[in-house]
């Protein structure tokens, strides 16, 4: 049977995300990162846990991480939708201007905060309380806000909660945040972001950018002017966008994997929107990517403490959905402990529950 130019592009893009052979060696950790910077910790994870890049490596990433975030090299800010990610030290100026939520007039208790931090700090939400008087629901709103425009600095580099806040100039004198180059780097992180995807259309661009449209309208015109990238059309994928030169290769075999990818998955991010069109009515723990496709959801209610997979659902032809059902399962029960999570059902199919 013949590939499409869809199947080229999504097996080239699984490749790229290293989806289809994990990284066997930590040496091309940090190019990963490179790749797919900004990385998100997992969704729903404890507040200090590091990047992760699920399903991508062979070796325990998470403690790659921590060993890059404990030198400095690993840096954490908010980044895409003001969401908390990690880029490499090297690439932070070029990450905080094309993501810097600029702040003109900050709030009293925004101004309060930003002058603790820059005259007494380093210093961690616990002292913030002592030297200023606010309250812990004031001081963290008005922190991440701060972190948003780049004004302040979370010195994230173990698993510990309270964390010191610092003054990002001071600590990051190489950041400068220019309005003027702002759409460039914006550009450049786009840029970099195809170079992984392939090809992306402008929903999945702004899914996982978080640019408004207008903005992400304009930065993609001056890309297409200054010919680094091409409007394409792709059967099966839509209208959109790929750096000019892209070279994709003739897919060889299907790929046949389960994977199981979390909602902060960079992935996940740049289908997001059509992800919650497709499973809109569902609570959505994580997302199954079946073959280079996401082809359905692991649905429940998430807690602290154990709790049931209500359903398994993919969306697959009658055939397949039962022939493939026991590797389904497999790949869920593989994230999702038996011990503590029970799978109640498979496509709205109630299975049999072994007790103990």
């Amino acid at each position: 049977m013949a590939r499409s130019a869809a199947d080229a592009i999504l097996a080239e893009r699984m490749h790229r995300h290293q989806l289809g052979q994990p990284l066997a060696t930590r040496r091309g950790y940090p190019d990963l990162l490179r790749r797919l910077q900004p990385v998100s910790p997992i969704a729903d994870a404890r507040p200090g846990d590091p990047p992760r890049l699920v399903c991508r490596t062979s070796f325990d990433d998470g403690r790659e991480a921590d060993r890059l975030r404990a030198r400095r090299a690993l840096v954490k800010g908010r980044f895409l939708r003001g969401s908390i990610g990690y880029v490499l030290a090297e690439d932070l100026p070029l990450y905080a201007n094309a993501f810097c939520k600029p702040l003109a007039a900050p709030t009293p208790t925004q101004r309060a905060v930003l002058e603790a931090v820059r005259s007494a700090g380093p210093l961690s939400a616990r002292q913030l309380k002592e030297e200023t008087g606010l309250l812990a629901k004031q001081i963290m709103p008005a922190l991440h806000r701060l972190q948003q425009g780049f004004l302040v600095y979370e010195d994230q580099i173990d698993r510990e909660w309270d964390r010191a806040w610092f003054d990002l100039e001071t600590e990051w004198p190489a950041v400068e945040l220019d309005a003027s180059t702002r759409d460039a780097a914006r550009g450049e992180v786009l840029l970099r972001f195809l170079e992984a995807h392939v090809f992306a259309t402008d929903e999945q661009l702004r899914d996982w950018s978080g640019l408004p449209a207008r903005t992400l309208r304009a930065v993609l015109q001056q890309l297409e002017e200054a010919g680094a990238v091409v409007a394409a059309e792709v059967e099966k994928l839509g209208q959109g966008w790929q750096r000019r030169g892209e070279s994709v290769p003739e897919p060889g075999a299907v790929l046949r994997h389960v994977l199981v990818l979390h909602r902060a998955d960079p992935l996940v991010r740049a289908h997001a929107s059509e992800l919650r069109r497709r499973f809109e009515e569902r609570e959505v723990l994580r997302y199954l990517l079946i073959d280079g496709r996401f082809c359905g959801a692991v649905v429940g209610h998430w807690g602290f403490g154990d709790y049931d997979i209500d359903d398994v659902v993919a969306e697959l032809p009658a055939r397949e959905l039962a022939r493939r059902r026991d590797e389904v399962l497999a790949a869920v029960r593989a994230v999702y402990d038996p011990e503590r999570h029970r799978v109640l059902r498979y496509a709205g199919r109630r299975l049999r529950v072994r007790m103990n």
